[in-house]
This record gives structure tokens, sequence and C-alpha cells, in this order.
């Protein structure tokens, strides 16, 4: 579906994952072969995620061998990281891959990685700057977090003012920016918009938490990103083809990054529980759930009368 909305797409960009144990050859034909005649002719930029890894001991993980002989990505990370910690530029928008399994799991691999990307961000001649990584730097999930990336790499996306973070591996769908006010749909900004999306049909638990301006849980996603000069559109598809998510970036000389929700209102999020996954639940993990959802529901009522309070404004006012 993704390919029949953009079959002219310059690449694709895969975060991590692509596979379930990373040593089984059958789970890697088989992303080949989903991906059939497409990879032939459409480049892909992959990042690793913690299934492309095996566990040696609780501290020690071994990269896929299927990895590195089955695709060729740049070599300009760090040493003992090529192929997995890497950039490439293409037409004004620099495109960055961190290994977050890496960096979660080794001190020296964490610290390798942020002074690459110090260098890598502070001489980047681009317009537009991305990050693709496994783990989320702001968990969607519930019960999950990542403060050691909270911690290390967003002050790096603030300062360096990065556009956009494409995640996965908390099975659900999440879109915000934490530097971003609540209840509005056009504001400067600095800082990335974090997205963190699923496309397999596993499904985690949203948090709801306050950073999120667009939700869904068990929703399978896809993403398209157009990038035109001074803008940037982002738009989330499901699995039909229904546009769910939408937003823009506009970047012009001497003027602040200005963002610009263009959310489907009329698109209902996908964020109730089946009965049968509430049926699942423990009582202190509804109450829990109940209130996060009560919460973000009372946000988003903000934003949607601030939006309709300002299209309201934009009509010209009745002659008498």
């Amino acid at each position: 579906q993704a390919y029949s909305d953009l079959p002219k797409a310059d690449f694709m960009i895969h975060a991590g994952d692509l596979i379930n144990i990373n040593k089984r050859d059958q789970e890697w034909g088989e992303w080949f072969y989903a991906g059939g005649w497409i990879y032939q002719n459409m480049p892909s930029i992959l990042t690793p995620g913690n299934h492309e890894y095996t566990r040696i001991t609780p501290t020690e993980y071994k990269l896929s061998p299927h990895w590195r002989p089955s695709f060729t990505l740049p070599e300009n990370g760090p040493k003992g990281l090529e192929e997995t910690v890497y950039y490439t530029d293409f037409q004004g928008a620099r495109i960055i891959s961190l290994n977050t399994t890496a960096f979660l799991a080794h001190a020296k691999d964490s610290a390798a990685q942020m002074e690459w990307l110090d260098k890598v961000l502070a001489n980047n001649p681009n317009k537009w700057t991305f990050v693709t990584m496994h783990h989320p730097v702001y968990s969607p999930a519930a019960g999950r977090d990542n403060p050691e990336l909270k911690n290390s790499l967003k002050p790096l996306f603030d300062k360096y003012n990065v556009d956009l973070v494409l995640q996965g591996h908390d099975h659900t769908y999440a879109r915000g920016g934490n530097n971003l006010p609540e209840g509005s749909m056009v504001m400067d900004s600095t800082g990335p918009i974090y997205v963190v999306s699923v496309s397999g049909p596993k499904m985690y638990l949203s948090s709801m938490l306050s950073w999120i301006d667009r939700a869904a849980n068990e929703t399978q996603l896809y993403q398209t990103v157009h990038v035109n000069g001074d803008s940037l559109t982002y738009a989330a598809y499901t699995t039909l083809g229904d546009l769910y998510d939408k937003f823009k970036i506009v970047k012009k000389a001497g003027k602040s990054k200005q963002f610009i929700d263009e959310e489907p209102f009329g698109y209902q999020e996908q964020i109730n529980l089946s009965p049968a996954r509430l049926a699942k639940m423990k009582e202190e993990e509804k109450t829990l759930w109940t209130s996060r959802f009560s919460e973000y529901k009372a946000r988003k009522k903000v934003k949607e009368d601030n939006y309709r309070k300002s299209q309201l404004a934009k009509k010209p006012a009745k002659k008498k």
C-alpha cells in the first residue's frame, strides 16, 4: 500500500525489527520475499532494532550475521558500528541512523555515538535533518521508558534543531513534540517532531502521555514524507490507505521554523480498546488506562476547540 501511494519515492526507511529472530534464515527470506521487486527498484535506509541482535549475556549483544552481507549501507559511522550508525546526504537532507540497541547495551558504544553525532550535526550543510532509530526517545507504550536516550540524545536534537525523528520498538502509534505547547495548531518551534509507528500486527497499549498529539491503539500504519524546498509534509496512513495523521514544517531563511498541525479531525482516532483487550487487563491497569485516556481526551478537546475558533476567525464577517 505504501508503494502504491508513492511509487516514485526516492527511498524507504525501515526503523528496525525487520525480523523476529535474527539468526533465522527463513525470516530473512520472508522479509526479502515480501518486498520482492520493490526492494530491487527503490533504495532502503535501514537501522537495526533489538531483534536484529542476539543477547549473548545480560550485557552483551551480537548483530545478526545477515545484516552486513544483506545490505550495502554507508560506513561513515564510529568504528565497530559500521552500517548501523551512519549518515547519508540526499538533495538538501541529511538522514542519520543511530544504533540504539548498542547505545543502551554498552557505555563505550553510547559514548562513541554521542561524539560522532555531535560532529555530524554540527557540520551539516543541509536544510533538513532526519534521524531514524529503533528505540524511541519518548516511549508511547505503557510501562516503557528510555531515560538514557532522553537524557543523552534529546539535548543534541534540540541544540541542532533536528526536524524529524522516526522510531519504532513500541508497537503503537504516537506523534508529538515535547517542545510544542498544548492546544495550538500553528506555532514557531525548535527541536524535532517525534514519531513512533508500527507496521506489523503485534500491538502494545499506548501510554497516552502528555507529549503525544496524535495516538493510535492496535492500528497498523505507514508514513510518507514529501520535501519540497522550504516545506516538509508528513502523513500517516492505515493499511487501507486512509489518512490518519498529517503535519507540515516550514523553514524559511531568517524566520523561525514553523510547525503546522493538519491532523484530520474528521477521521476518528483509533484509541478505544476492544472489550476483549479490556477483559485481559488487571483492575489497576484499567484504572491507570482510564485516567490517562480521560486526560488525553481533555487535551484533544482543547486543541480541537482552538482549531475551530481559528477557523471561525478566518471567515469574513457577514455584511449587515
